[in-house]
């Protein structure tokens, strides 16, 4: 498949997809996305591999990054529910699960520091601390 370049992240964006050995994608639909396939999602969920939407928001690097998207949608293999993960995303054809997690006072959007590289790790780390809050049985 060949991957979809509808726009132009920056070149330190590139770079850390480019060293994130993931496919990916940056498309137009509604907003800007980029679109990381075969993201990795850790043991307990009920699939290893996702894609995970980042909508890339007017005025970034500037503006924050937000939440992330994921299709096929997760659920727990345990069965718990997964809060704030109920909405849904029509996007590139497919329904994508929203996750809502958001960055709070106590680790704020820096300017000149964060960008997509920072945010996709922020992902991994609410991917890890969801059982952290509810540990599987």
């Amino acid at each position: 498949m060949e991957m979809r370049r509808g726009f132009d992240l920056g070149a330190e964006d590139e770079e850390f997809l480019a060293t994130y050995e993931c496919p990916w994608e940056t498309i137009t639909d509604g907003s800007s996305w980029v679109l990381i396939h075969e993201f990795t999602v850790p043991k307990g969920y009920n699939h290893e591999r996702v894609t995970a939407a980042i909508r890339i928001e007017a005025g970034y690097p500037n503006a924050q990054l937000d939440m992330v998207y994921f299709y096929p949608p997760l659920s727990r293999l345990d069965g718990q529910p997964i809060g704030c993960s109920e909405a849904q995303q029509p996007l590139d054809a497919k329904i994508y699960q929203r996750w809502s997690r958001h960055r709070t006072a106590a680790n704020p959007w820096k300017i000149g520091f964060d960008n997509l590289g920072t945010h996709v790790f922020l992902i991994e780390e609410w991917l890890e601390r969801e059982f952290e809050k509810c540990p599987a049985r």
